[in-house]
């Protein structure tokens, strides 16, 4: 082998080593994170809360609540309207709480190298 070759495995072995941990702990931060947000419930309202609908983190629809005044048989449009918006914005927010704990998980991989675009 010409001088200056390899000794024994990769150049910079060391940092390599390093990276493999982290990137291992951070898989593991994945996985715990994901878990949470699989098992939370997230809310959204409409009509100044007279329709609340909750989702789970894995966008499952869970349940609705109407205030009994807010029903109107002759605009049951005005329901379904108000209905759609509560689950949308519970949706959202299951979407928002989603991004900002990747935005979290990846602003700690910021030591790997360039793997923090894989997430």
């Amino acid at each position: 082998m010409a001088k200056g070759g390899f000794r024994g495995g990769f150049p910079g072995g060391g940092n390599q080593m390093q990276m493999m941990k982290q990137a291992q702990k951070m898989q593991q931060e994945f996985l715990k994170m994901q878990q949470e947000l699989e098992s939370s419930k997230f809310e959204g309202t409409a009509g100044g809360g007279a329709v609340k609908a909750v989702v789970s983190g894995t966008h499952q629809f869970e349940s609705v609540t109407i205030d009994p005044e807010v029903v109107d048989p002759e605009d049951v449009e005005m329901l379904q309207d108000l209905v759609l918006a509560a689950v949308n914005s519970a949706l959202k927010a299951a979407d928002d709480q989603t991004n900002a704990s990747m935005s979290k998980l990846q602003g700690g991989m910021g030591g790997l190298g360039g793997l923090g675009g894989l997430f």
